[in-house]
Parts: structure tokens; sequence; C-alpha cells
């Protein structure tokens, strides 16, 4: 199994980026998937989860309303777009996938990417 981060880059304050997921090996339908990034001498944080479903989003407080997590189960990839990017928001992006629902910030994820970085400048 392998997930694939891709899409990273750099962009301007308030500028947009999206960033996809895609697995070989697994079936994203069957899984919910997480980003998560990490910043320069900080601790990764979680950003956005998708249920299994895709019907449930939850999101972090700092990108809520400026990111949207979305499935694409055809692809079989998981999307983030980002947008009212700010400067705040460079790190290394990266997504997770896990084959149960709940507690998208504590569970422990079965797969994880590679990471894919973004940098965003004032």
């Amino acid at each position: 199994v392998q997930l694939q981060a891709s899409g990273g880059g750099w962009a301007q304050a308030g500028e947009s980026l999206r960033l996809s997921c895609a697995a070989s090996g697994l079936t994203f339908r069957d899984y919910a998937v997480a980003w998560f990034r990490q910043a320069p001498g900080k601790e990764r944080e979680f950003v956005a989860h998708i249920s299994k479903s895709g019907s449930m989003m939850d999101y972090e407080d700092p990108v809520k309303g400026r990111f949207t997590i979305s499935k694409d189960n055809a692809k079989n990839t998981v999307d983030l777009q980002m947008s009212s990017l700010n400067p705040r928001d460079t790190a290394v992006y990266f997504c997770a996938a896990k084959n149960k629902d709940g507690r998208p910030r504590t569970a422990t994820y079965d797969y994880w990417g590679q990471g894919t970085l973004v940098t965003v400048s004032s």
C-alpha cells in the first residue's frame, strides 16, 4: 500500500493550492482519510478529515472556511483544496488513511503518505 501526496508548491498569501492524495493498494472508499501538516520546528497537527463514505468532514479551526477536503472515488484520490492561504499554512502536508471512522485527531492511522511541501509567502 502506498499513499502519494502531490500538489504542493509555492503560493503568495491569498492564493489557492490543491493537494491530492493518491492511493495504490487500497480503495479510499473503504478508508477514512485525513490531512495533517508539520511546520518547521513544530509538531505535526491535524488539518482535515473525511469519513469512509465521504459524507462527513471535519476541520481544524485555523483552516475552517478556507480548506475543503473531498473524495473522488472514480480516481481513488482525496483532495485538499486550500484557499486564502497565509504564511501560517506553510508546512509539509501529509495524507493518512485508516479503516475506521471516528476520532480523526487521535486515532492511529494505518497508512501515511510521504508529504508534500507548501510554502506561502506574504
